[in-house]
């Protein structure tokens, strides 16, 4: 039987291509996504071990509990270094003086600002030959005072700088300007992944990241031999055990390698979502070859019942041949798949945040992987049209039409599908009066739309009938004898039809549904951006790390146009486990600049140990107007240090939920001296005299000025807010149209695939059309109409689906974003019905080019 299936594969390779094809593009997203993994990461952590080539242990200071940035000594001073440099073993102990500094082009743009992470700073720390080996000079000298800095190679490039300009640069408030002296390079994974470098001179550095004549860390490096965990015991024996830390660098690359891990499997996420839905829609394809090759090979399976062969060994005979025909789609895949993980890089890296090159990395788990999936994939979906094939009878040999499937059957397939319609209809429905976006509730929409599915896949042979007809009223008035013809042709097997339709059925319904959920949620969160704010413009910091100059306050307050500048710090309020966002305001000026609508209680009487809470906070706190709360203000959930910050405040108001307004207001004081950074402001909220009118350029440029144009800052006006907040669902848009592209391609190749098996079948009943008088052009179209009525079919199936569940989960996101409304994106719904249109149309032009040059006299005396 093994070489029955081999001369099967052979004799029907034509067929099985498309087979081959569709499964071959879910292994190659899968085998793809693993071998650029693993490279991401082996890039990674070579350029990780660049970083500690040398070191063998750092020392990291400890600060008190609760104490603020910017009042952090260290003990790490001079004599420290010249302490640990005669520990026996050292070689020598280089001190650092690291921290955050934000570039402006030369141009006056934020440099790489969306990636925190990379914004470094460092002192340059000359060895004995006057020379820092850890960055070494590439052009010019290093910088010696305080108005001198050096970029690296890739920041001086990418913001346009050249020796001698000066150079925008901003850390936790001021603006700085300072003269570049010179470039340098480096070797660390956060300047060559996107990231940017500024190196100051030591006294310049400790100044800004430390304090005057302390460091940030000292990397020590030991002679050939020597223990590093033993010379770290040497050294912690010498430090303060309540300022300082010690630790190897072993133990510093694998606490990375757990942050490289994570980020590397988080960019292989979209691929592998990919990949498990091109593989899900492939099998409909898998399974729709396979029953069609068995159809038409029903009478040669009956005269090997007839001969001897076993049930067993026709099933065999079937999965064999699937294996076969899957290992070629795994070792396909496989060969893409290494083309997919070079792109990956390009692909998932951004201008902030660049992902390593390196060789590819083929270990055996993508191998593996790919033979698992391709072979096993496709001998499952193979599984149930070999049990079919084992259900012939020997006496099918003496046949010569197709028996339909019996009514039992029909019945059978009929209650099953519509139990599990309403079932699956039942779980979504059940979610109208759901209020917020738990898990449970998750699972339970996502367990309805699977069910929902299902049930349509099993009910489709028998919607094809009405559907189709009604359908076909179109056709035959489009195509006329044609129409009609593709029309009965389509329902002649009703099955067949059904899984031809079933590739875009799905995808249509995972795309119209995504679509639907992405839309209404780009709507919401555009009206949640400007909403609950009265100001015209907001000034802003990047993250809660940075600060406003508080002199700039004042500046702005002085534009003329501007009727009031509220300055806002902000920073986290943790009560019980959970840490929430504050923001510390001025209750007299807080009115003119945010939409606060109170349930009860009043801003007005917001103060020192007083604060009003949002509704969610309430809810979730339970806590009312005139109540208590124990809470503490400032970074970290727990730990020490947080029992010396956390005190009784009164909460005096409670308001709907504001996105301005965060989950917390409290008195500005209360906030500024428990921050990040003490006495610091996040924001300045911003209303002019002419307050609701179109932003005014010149008055934008004004305020840029008064915060003297840094790059930690971000002037918006409210339509920059809305615009900004648009980008939010970026992720969800790329999977949108990735899952659009699996679906028509999948779904093209499963048409091309039916139809060319179907002008097989039907050879001698299209010499017969020939021959009563129809011309090629008839033909040409009636296979056309054909194809177009089996993509309309499965299309609007798809989009039924996919807007039910989208419409019925709408209240799961509208627990999440209180602005969120079902909302209809008509111009992707109709991009996706002209595409599977299209895809029908284009899959149906060669199998009709070849009806079409079908010879009439040939096709009739054809067996």
């Amino acid at each position: 039987m093994l070489r029955t299936a081999l001369r099967n594969v052979l004799a029907h390779k034509a067929r099985l291509i498309m087979t081959v094809l569709a499964v071959s593009l879910g292994v190659a997203f899968i085998s793809g996504s693993l071998v650029f993994a693993d490279s991401t990461t082996a890039a990674y952590r070579a350029s990780m071990a660049k970083n500690y080539a040398g070191i063998a242990v750092t020392v990291d200071p400890k600060y008190p509990p609760g104490a603020p940035a910017g009042e952090r000594a260290t003990v790490l001073d001079d004599a420290l270094v010249a302490e640990l440099a005669a520990v026996p073993g050292v070689t020598a102990a280089r001190p650092t003086a690291d921290g955050s500094a934000t570039l402006a082009a030369k141009d006056g743009s934020p440099m790489r600002a969306g990636n925190a992470m990379g914004k470094l700073a460092a002192a340059y720390v000359p060895g004995p030959d006057g020379k820092d080996r850890r960055y070494p000079l590439t052009a010019g000298r290093a910088p010696r005072t305080d108005g001198e800095v050096a970029l690296d190679r890739g920041t001086a490039a990418a913001g346009s700088y050249s020796l001698g300009d000066t150079v925008t640069l901003a850390t936790d408030g001021p603006v700085l300007r300072m003269r570049l002296v010179g470039i340098v390079s480096s070797d660390d994974t956060r300047v060559t992944s996107g990231g940017t470098l500024a190196v100051f001179d030591k006294t310049t550095a400790q100044k800004l990241f430390a304090t005057p004549g302390h460091y940030t860390g000292i990397d020590v490096s030991a002679a050939p031999g020597t223990d590093r965990i033993e010379l770290a015991r040497r050294i912690s024996a010498l430090l303060p055990a309540d300022r300082a830390e010690v630790t190897t660098a072993t133990a510093k690359a694998a606490r990375q390698s757990v942050f490289i891990d994570t980020k590397t499997s988080s960019y292989a996420r979209l691929p592998m979502v990919f990949a498990v839905v091109s593989l899900f829609i492939g099998s409909f394809l898998i399974i729709n070859t396979f029953t069609m090759l068995i159809t038409r090979r029903s009478r040669e399976i009956a005269l090997l019942r007839a001969i001897g062969a076993t049930r067993r060994q026709v099933v065999g005979s079937v999965l064999a041949e699937a294996a076969l025909v899957g290992l070629v789609a795994s070792a396909t895949g496989f060969v893409l798949g290494l083309g997919v993980a070079t792109a990956l890089p390009g692909l998932l890296g951004t201008a902030d945040d660049l992902l390593p090159r390196g060789p590819l990395v083929i270990g055996p788990a993508p191998v593996l992987a790919s033979l698992a999936v391709g072979v096993g994939v496709t001998v499952l979906a193979a599984w149930l049209p070999s049990r079919r094939a084992a259900r012939i009878a020997p006496v099918e040999a003496m046949r010569t039409a197709e028996q339909p499937p019996s009514t039992t059957v029909s019945r059978i397939r009929g209650a099953a599908g519509a139990v599990m319609l309403l079932a699956g209809g039942g779980l979504l429905i059940s979610l109208s009066s759901a209020k917020d976006a738990s898990d449970e509730n998750l699972q339970t929409a996502m367990l309805g739309c699977g069910v929902l599915v299902t049930g349509l896949i099993v009910l489709a042979p028998l919607l094809a009938g009405p559907v189709i007809r009604l359908l076909g009223r179109l056709t035959a008035r489009l195509g006329g004898v044609a129409g009609g013809l593709a029309k009965d042709n389509a329902l002649r097997d009703p099955r067949r039809t059904a899984a031809t339709a079933a590739a875009l059925m799905i995808s249509t319904a995972l795309v119209s549904g995504l679509a639907v959920i992405d839309h209404s949620s780009s709507r919401a969160l555009d009206s949640q951006a400007a909403a609950g704010l009265s100001a015209d413009y907001v000034i802003s910091t990047r993250n809660t790390t940075t600060a406003i100059d508080a002199a700039a306050v004042r500046r702005v307050a002085a534009v003329p146009g501007v009727a009031t500048a509220s300055a806002v710090a902000d920073s986290t309020m943790t009560a019980g486990a959970s840490a929430r966002p504050v923001s510390g305001v001025d209750p007299k000026t807080v009115g003119a600049v945010m939409k606060l609508r109170f349930t009860s209680g009043s801003a007005e009487d917001l103060g020192p140990g007083r604060i009003a809470v949002s509704s969610s906070f309430a809810r979730d706190n339970r806590v009312s107007t005139g109540g208590l709360i124990k809470a503490s203000i400032g970074p970290g959930q727990g730990g020490p240090g947080r029992g010396d910050r956390e005190r009784s405040y009164t909460v005096v108001g409670v308001y709907e939920d504001n996105p301005t307004a965060q989950d917390v207001l409290a008195d500005r004081g209360d906030v500024q001296q428990h921050s990040y950074l003490r006495n610091s402001l996040q924001r300045i909220l911003v209303a002019t005299e002419h307050h609701g009118t179109a932003a005014s350029r010149n008055l934008e440029k004004q305020l840029r000025g008064a915060v003297d144009n840094s790059p930690l800052l971000k002037v918006q006006n409210r339509a920059q807010l809305v615009q900004e907040q648009a980008g939010v669902a970026g992720d969800l848009i790329t999977m949108v149209f990735g899952l659009l592209a699996i679906g028509v391609i999948i779904s093209a190749l499963g048409m091309v695939n039916t139809l060319a098996m179907s002008v097989s079948e039907r050879t001698r009943e299209i010499g017969v059309l020939r021959a009563i008088g129809m011309d090629r052009t008839g033909i040409r179209r009636m296979i056309r109409l054909e194809s177009l009525t089996v993509a309309a079919y499965g299309t609007l199936l798809g989009l039924a689906a996919g807007l039910f569940g989208a419409w019925k989960i709408s209240g799961l996101a509208n627990g999440a974003v209180p602005q969120y409304a079902f909302a209809l994106p008509w111009g992707t719904l109709a991009l996706v019905v002209v595409l599977s249109l299209a895809v029908g149309a284009a899959a149906a032009a060669l199998p009709a080019r070849r009806a079409a040059a079908l010879s009439p006299l040939q096709a009739v005396a054809e067996s």
